[in-house]
Order: C-alpha cells, then structure tokens, then sequence
C-alpha cells in the first residue's frame, strides 16, 4: 500500500503542447508531457511515480508478450464552462478495472494509487484538457504481466501505468456497422466483460475485412446462433423503437458493461423513455425496421461518447437512416454533454474534480 498523497513527481523541462495545437486532434496519437507507472513486486506496489511520458526498457522475454496477461480502462477528463477540470465517472472505471484483474488472475490496484493517482497526474498536465466542443483528454490506465520467463502460469510482478491522451471525435461521421455472423468475439464463461488486450487483437481481422466492404465496424453476435447481437467493436448498441430503447443485457458475460452504457440508460429513462435490457435478435429488430417501428441505432462508448450508426447490414438485408431526423440520441448525448461540460447540475455524483 502506499501513501497516494506523496507521489514523487518529475516534471519535463519543456512542454510538448507548445507545439501541439489542442483543435481537431485524432484520437490516440498525441501523447501528455507525463505518465504514471508503478510495480507490482513480492505481494506489494512499489516505485509509484509520475515522470516524464517515455519509452519503456522491455525484456524480449516479458511474460505479457507471451501468454496475454494485459488489461486496461479507458476514461475522460473535461473542462467545465469555468475552465475547472472533471473526470467523468472514475471510481466505476476503477472497479471495472479490478474486475478485469481479477479474470486475468492479476493484482488489483488500491483505489489510491488508481484515483488519486490519476487525479495528481491530470493535475500535472491538465493544461492539456482541451477546451472545445466534442474534446477531451482521454485517460489510458493498464496494467501488463512483467515477469522475465517463458511458462504459462500467472505472473509474479506487474507493471501499472497511466498515460493521456488529448483527443477529438472518435467517429468523426455516423458509422456503417457490419452484423458479423461469421467469426465470434466472446462466449459464455470467456473474458468479454473484460477490458482484455487480447479481445481487442482477436478483432483486427474481422474489423478489417468489414472496411473492405466499406464499414466502418463490426456489430458481434452470438456464439451459438449469431442471432443475438452483443456489442461493436468499440461501442455498446442501442435500438430506439417509438418510445423503447433496447440493448442487449449483461448476464451472459459476453459484453462490456460500459459506463457510457450505464450513464446512457439513465438519461433515456429520465428523457421518459423505457429501457429494456434483454436478448436482443436481430431478425427482430429487421421486422420492426420493416414495420417503421425501428428509429435510431447509436452506440455508447469512452472512445465514441454517443455514435449515431446510419447504416447496417446483416446478411443480404441492410438497415439506413437519417440520422438528421433522430430525436432520442441528440437530445442523450446534449444532456450528458451538459453534465459534463458543468452546463447543468451534476444531479448523479458523475463528475470527480481534478
């Protein structure tokens, strides 16, 4: 355990951000002046610091590299309209990240050294929170197995790390999504409700082969039937049939239990919508799309925030729409914008300041 409110801090001589410009950034390619790192050795986390962000010395022979005992949380910070500083929803991230953990046979990280840490790192660098519409600075903690040893079993020794990125829109345009039937994401008793490195390396291929058909994601289904869709590749999903929204639900343990997903289903139920968490068949949603019953799909999303989809396809049948006429997304993501934009009252404990 270790004493949160005294974590050595080296600071950078000169800042990166004098020559990068906070407006209309890509998401993930520019990187804050500092990082956290810590290490998971003989039962204990030691060597907590905050230092300049650089690269790591790696072993060829890092256990992580070989076996996959590598996980992660994604998070935002924002400016309110006072220019103060907010993390969005941390303390549900951190739980989600022990939740990982604990899958992954891993240590879980205290609460001090994953909050507090984080806090007093976007403390150093939060001159890189940008302070424009649809902007952020995106927060990366992960944690990777670092033992120096070839054989499969659990680690002895991690290495935890934060690090932060400047970032604007994810999608900079409403998605063209794929209904996947082929290859499979996750299955009842694997690692989907994980935030799991290899989860993410399993959908390259098939990511990749839905953009060669000019989509922009993957919407997984099931296992067994591919019938039941489960999530996209970066996002949860949500149908708006009249005044119902409907997305799949998280018993089976197959789906990442967003925390936009959490924050999404309280603010339709409070715009007066009913939200059904269910198995959610595609054929069903094909029949209420042919009926006009089917309005909106969007996904929710850290990376994404609120992404409408204005096109999907499954088999030889493919789903448009305008997204111009949406009402229940735009009127979603403005309140939650507003909450986390300090524009209204933050009625749900959501925001923790920096």
């Amino acid at each position: 355990m270790i004493d949160a409110y005294s974590i050595p801090v080296t600071k950078i001589e000169r800042s990166k951000l004098n020559d990068i410009p906070l407006e209309n950034i890509p998401f993930g390619k520019y990187f804050t002046d500092h990082m956290l790192e810590a290490d998971y050795e003989n039962g204990e986390w030691k060597n907590v610091e905050i230092k300049p962000y650089q690269p790591l010395v790696l072993s060829p022979a890092l256990a992580s590299l070989h076996y996959g005992q590598a996980i992660f949380e994604g998070i935002k910070a924002y400016r309110n309209k006072d220019g103060e500083a907010f993390i969005f929803r941390p303390y549900d991230n951190y739980k989600r990240f022990n939740i990982s953990a604990t899958r992954m046979q891993m240590p879980e990280v205290p609460e001090e050294l994953f909050i507090e840490g984080m806090r007093q790192l976007i403390a150093v660098d939060k001159n890189w929170i940008p302070a424009k519409e649809n902007h952020s600075l995106y927060i990366r903690p992960f944690m990777f197995s670092s033992d120096e040893v070839i054989g499969v079993k659990a680690s002895d020794s991690y290495k935890f790390m934060i690090i932060l990125s400047p970032t604007g829109p994810y999608y900079a345009a409403p998605a063209r999504i794929y209904v996947e039937e082929k290859y499979t994401r996750a299955a009842p008793g694997g690692v989907g409700f994980a935030k799991v490195a290899g989860n993410y390396g399993a959908s390259m291929m098939v990511t990749a082969e839905a953009k060669s058909k000019g989509y922009d994601q993957v919407l997984w289904t099931d296992a067994a039937e591919h019938k039941y869709v489960q999530e996209i590749g970066t996002m949860n999903v949500f149908f708006i049939l009249g005044n119902k929204a409907v997305t799949p639900d998280l018993s089976a343990g197959t789906i990442l239990a967003g925390i936009t997903r959490d924050s999404a289903i309280t603010i339709l139920r409070e715009m007066g919508l009913t939200v059904e968490e269910r198995p959610v068949n595609i054929e069903e949603m094909i029949e209420a799309y042919k009926a006009g019953q089917l309005q909106e799909v969007f996904g929710t999303g850290t990376a994404a925030t609120i992404s409408p989809i204005k096109e999907l396809k499954y088999k030889d049948f493919v789903m448009t729409f305008n997204v111009d006429e949406w009402k229940a997304a735009p009127e979603m993501k403005r309140r939650l914008d507003d909450i986390r934009e300090g524009k209204t009252a933050d009625t749900h404990g959501w925001m923790f300041k920096i």
